[in-house]
């Protein structure tokens, strides 16, 4: 969706802003906390507020992230993607710390956002158990994934059309009560409260949460486009000015008292309009959650196709392209939501404790993005520039939010912890194995691959016997293949198939090239697939066979006689190879660390012809022994009878 056009301004508002947009619900509530209203803090806080929607939301994201666009594809994973074909291993760092705390602090945002929306029920009637519907509200939404959001998606858009323009006419409303708030967008009130208010600094990390969407809505650029979202951008950030702006009013006109349990938002509602206000709140909160748990089954899915991640079941809910469900994601992203609001039961304190982790995907996206201006060529002098602005606000972001890690930042910054290591384990011990994985010459073997395929004398086991290779290089093959097809019971087939997949950078990409190796006999498929693109092996191998039958390039009919007669169609035997950890290594203590931790997560994975959407009816899995590093010396000998041992008969 490259084009701007009304529907996909109004679809981006829908997918895009969510997160984002929803920040004025408890942004200067944190604030605010429990002590008395200053107004010239309340006037720095609002100007802080207003930059960082101007340097880091706007001339960050949406003006310069949005250019790293990986064929339309946003996100870190799609930016690293983009700038790992360079091969520049400390890449990897970056996208596996930025994927994670991404994560991470995506378990705090449903809750925040729709306990700050139901809380406003308390201005109706204080008693009213807002923790018990926030959490009914949270497993509704998550319940609901499995079925696909197609239908009440086309909601979301008008949802959000009618949040932002509620909030903004709110806020404006304020504002032409008090027209000397608006001195705040001076960026010299920024300024006073972080040089001149004892603990000013500190207050960044309440109004770091003003911007805590925008990396969300660089993932969600493939939904909509760059062009929409830049100009959706502009009506969204003039609807959030003017609410914080409206908030301040309203705070500044009631200085010197508390809010106890009234939070600004809500406060600059009429009675008369407050239950709809919250409805309109409620939904926008339902709406953000839901791009939010969108986002992160993109992002899985990408670190599958990255090989960060151990292959989980994923599921097409809809037709929608890149509409996915991963059923065990769901679900604990669903317990760590609901988790989170029996923990802290309160959305100012999920407050205390928001932000912490997605500081650092911002810092990791820097880094990627700074790579990314480096190998475009772009000037040396914007490059340190922006280097240099950005390092400065997101480490300033970082020192303020450290003070949250007591306050609850210590749980989401645990399971970025937690996060990381699974990537890391399951990244470094495919590379373990790899490094020791034994390739064989394939032209070596054709002629006894060959004769094997016409001895009469061997049973036939399959007509058309397919293999999964990890060799990249065409004349080669696994070691365990050319055993499995000549040793561990000679296979006889009347066609041999190697078919490997290679994940591309390109996010959607679908190709294949077909070898014939042996005419009619050994045939070698290569599948070009993007890492957002499931690796359906048994649909997509289908469909080359079809091609090729189509093109007449071969005949796909049984090879037995009595078959053959009636054009009865050949049977697909896919083999596909299980490794496990063979008791002959001899590792060092990281490595063998590194591989127990993935045989662990393994455990937890779905299998090999499960995660390549193989039929279990034509799949054959055989056992292979991971023998990496076998004992160099085994001190056994041999000790001969002495003679006169007697031998018995």
């Amino acid at each position: 969706m490259s084009k701007v056009t009304a529907a996909g301004l109004l679809v981006t508002l829908g997918i895009i802003f969510g997160d984002i947009g929803t920040s004025p619900l408890y942004v200067l509530s944190e604030v605010i906390g429990t002590g008395p209203i200053h107004g010239d803090i309340i006037l720095g806080v609002v100007s802080c507020i207003f930059w960082t929607l101007t340097l880091q939301t706007t001339l960050k994201y949406v003006i310069l992230t949005l250019r790293a666009d990986n064929k339309g594809e946003g996100g870190i994973f799609s930016l690293y993607a983009l700038v790992r074909r360079t091969k520049k291993k400390w890449l990897l760092f970056p996208a596996i710390i930025g994927g994670s705390t991404l994560l991470a602090d995506g378990i705090i945002t449903p809750p925040i956002s729709v306990a700050s929306a139901i809380e406003g029920l308390r201005n109706l009637n204080p008693h009213i158990p807002t923790i018990s519907i926030t959490i009914g509200i949270l497993v509704g939404l998550f319940f609901i994934q499995q079925f696909g959001t197609s239908a009440i998606g086309k909601l979301f858009g008008p949802i959000m059309l009618v949040w932002f323009s509620m909030i903004g006419v709110l806020g404006a409303i304020q504002v032409f009560g008090d027209m000397s708030v608006l001195k705040a967008l001076n960026p010299y009130y920024a300024y006073d409260l972080l040089a001149n208010h004892p603990g000013g600094f500190l207050l960044l990390g309440a109004v770091f949460l003003c911007t805590t969407g925008a990396e969300a809505l660089y993932s969600d650029l493939g939904h909509c486009g760059k062009s929409n979202i830049r100009v959706s951008w502009i009506f969204v950030k003039v609807c959030l000015v003017l609410n914080y702006l409206g908030q301040a009013a309203w705070l500044i006109a009631h200085e010197g008292k508390q809010l106890h349990d009234m939070t600004p938002f809500f406060a600059i509602i009429d009675s008369s309009i407050l239950p709809v206000a919250i409805v309109i709140a409620t939904s926008a909160a339902i709406v953000a959650s839901q791009a939010l748990i969108s986002g992160s089954f993109t992002l899985i899915n990408e670190a599958i196709r990255l090989n960060f991640w151990p292959k989980v079941k994923i599921v097409y809910p809809t037709n929608i392209k890149g509409q996915l469900y991963i059923p065990s994601v769901n679900w604990l992203l669903c317990a760590g939501c609901v988790a989170i609001v029996l923990y802290f039961k309160e959305s100012s304190r999920m407050a205390a404790a928001y932000g912490l982790a997605i500081v650092l995907t911002m810092l990791m996206t820097t880094s990627l993005l700074t790579y990314f201006m480096i190998i475009k060529r772009y000037s040396k002098v914007f490059i340190f520039s922006c280097l240099a602005v950005y390092v400065t606000i997101e480490t300033s972001f970082l020192i303020a939010n450290m003070h949250k890690f007591k306050d609850g930042g210590w749980v989401t910054l645990m399971i970025a912890t937690g996060l990381v290591t699974v990537m890391w384990v399951w990244y470094e011990a495919r590379r373990i194995k790899n490094r020791y994985v034994e390739f064989v010459e394939l032209k070596d073997y054709l002629k006894l691959i060959n004769d094997l395929s016409k001895d009469m004398a061997v049973p036939k086991y399959a007509t058309h016997l397919v293999y999964l290779t990890s060799a990249d290089n065409k004349d080669e093959i696994e070691s365990k293949v050319i055993y499995s097809i000549l040793q561990k019971q000679p296979k006889r087939a009347d066609i041999y198939w190697l078919v490997h997949v290679d994940v591309v950078d390109e996010p959607y990409r679908m190709e294949y090239v077909v070898t014939e190796i042996i005419q009619n006999d050994v045939i070698r498929v290569d599948f070009r697939l993007g890492f957002r693109v499931a690796p359906r092996i048994n649909l997509l191998f289908r469909k080359v066979v079809q091609d090729m039958v189509s093109n007449k390039e071969m005949d796909i009919t049984s090879r037995y006689e009595s078959l053959n007669k009636s054009n009865v169609i050949g049977d697909f035997m896919f083999v596909v190879m299980e490794k496990f950890l063979s008791s002959d290594n001899d590792l060092p203590i990281y490595e063998k660390m590194i591989l127990k931790g993935y045989f662990i997560l393994k455990e937890f994975s779905i299998s090999e012809e499960k995660a390549f959407g193989l039929d279990t009816s034509s799949v054959k899995v055989e056992k292979v022994p991971l023998v990496i590093s076998p004992p160099r010396e085994i001190n056994l000998k041999r000790v001969f009878p002495s003679r006169n041992t007697k031998v018995h008969e």
